[in-house]
């Protein structure tokens, strides 16, 4: 049996939704785009919602808007994909890196820790679908002595008055915080479309705003369509109607939109994802836990407490009392059953580009130990019963014998 990791769902509606968009002979920007903008808003709950082609480069332009850059911090988890610090970088700033709780979010009380006067924004990630602790956050920067060390050096902050709250909800499309959805607990939730997540556009990403009332987020929304296509004033769409031809470029923008092409696909999925795609997605992470929640080595994921529940976006199934190495030995095992697994993360200041610019892994001693023990499982509502049920054995017989081989070793000693 060969299963892959995460292919995107493609059924028929949604390559009725491409051939549209392909016999409309309109492929960039345009309608589908609007289209999944408006599904966006109504699944999120959010004020408005901007479509771009990549989460990286929606996260860039936000923090470019905010006045980010040369000088400012912002406070990332070492715990996430590169991307969540490449952003910041890319603007001129620096990512403060701080640990994570054992649920894989990041710490509310090391983002204390590391709050400066130069902190402009915090970037909190949703790790498999888990939102962060936003309560938490919400009221950390909303402090009075964390709100005096604030200095506003653009037009935004100033009227923010505040560190920005960002969620990089790149895996928690459909996650619930409060039963209210979690993308209200930030500022600015940023989504990810990209092949592997829960709703994809083949690449892609969608900016969630959820200002305060300072803010006219409407206008908001017609500003951050300009600034993602280069500053200009109308978009292709736009200038195909009639004689509308003439534009303008009013400031210095990216060039970052996405396609109606790509739109198509999202657009289709996300129609089914609330009643379908996402509730198989639970129930798949259920029969996980249940099967696994009889043996002693299992640390069990944090599927849903008292006020979040996940979106399912990945099992990340954790051992007790293994190394680094015989996590690698048991998914070389488990790949060897054809069955394809992932790791999620490898902590940013592991990899080569992060520890030549200064970090250290050995400062985020829980990012590495919830690293070496972790395994992510394949978890798609294309998976058919007995493709789970495979898993399930397959899994649990490679563990359970590196287990009993490790006990063996420590009676013999």
């Amino acid at each position: 049996m060969k299963i892959p990791f995460s292919p995107p769902f493609i059924d028929q509606s949604v390559i009725d939704q491409v051939m549209d968009t392909l016999n409309s002979k309109w492929i960039t920007s345009g309608p589908k785009v609007k289209a999944l903008e408006e599904e966006m808003v109504s699944l999120t709950g959010s004020k408005e919602a901007v479509c771009v082609n990549s989460w990286t480069s929606g996260a860039i332009m936000m923090l470019k808007w905010f006045g980010v850059g040369e000088g400012d911090e912002v406070i990332v988890p070492a715990y996430s994909y590169c991307a969540t610090a490449l952003c910041v970088l890319h603007c001129g700033a620096k990512p403060v890196m701080v640990d994570i709780l054992d649920d894989l979010t990041i710490n509310p009380a090391k983002i204390k820790e590391a709050i400066s006067n130069k902190t402009k924004a915090i970037l909190a990630v949703d790790i498999a679908g888990l939102p962060c602790q936003y309560d938490a956050i919400n009221k950390l920067i909303k402090e009075p002595n964390v709100r005096a060390l604030f200095i506003p050096e653009s037009e935004k902050q100033s009227i923010l008055g505040r560190i920005l709250l960002i969620s990089d909800a790149a895996h928690s499309i459909g996650a619930l915080y409060n039963d209210m959805p979690s993308a209200l607990k930030a500022d600015i939730t940023i989504f990810s479309f990209h092949a592997v997540k829960n709703i994809t556009t083949a690449e892609g990403g969608c900016i969630c705003l959820n200002l305060p009332e300072l803010f006219d987020c409407k206008m908001e929304y017609s500003f951050l369509k300009m600034f993602s296509l280069n500053g200009q004033t109308k978009d292709a769409f736009s200038k195909s109607i009639g004689n509308n031809w003439r534009y303008d470029i009013i400031f210095k923008g990216l060039k970052i939109n996405m396609p109606d092409i790509c739109a198509a696909i999202g657009l289709a999925q996300l129609r089914k994802y609330k009643n379908s795609l996402l509730p198989e997605r639970k129930r798949i992470a259920q029969k996980y836990s249940d099967a696994f929640l009889h043996y002693d080595w299992f640390i069990a994921p944090v599927l849903k407490d008292n006020n979040r529940e996940s979106s399912y976006h990945l099992f990340p199934l954790r051992i007790k009392n293994i190394t680094e190495e015989e996590r690698d030995q048991l998914i070389d095992k488990i790949m060897d059953a054809g069955i394809n697994v992932n790791v999620h993360f490898i902590p940013m200041p592991m990899l080569t580009y992060f520890k030549s610019i200064g970090y250290h892994i050995s400062d985020y001693p829980n990012s590495f130990k919830q690293y070496s023990c972790e395994i992510s499982l394949p978890i798609y509502p294309q998976l058919k019963e007995e493709e789970i049920d495979y898993i399930i054995e397959n899994v649990i017989e490679k563990i359970q014998s590196l287990v009993n081989q490790k006990t063996l070793v420590e009676i013999t000693s």
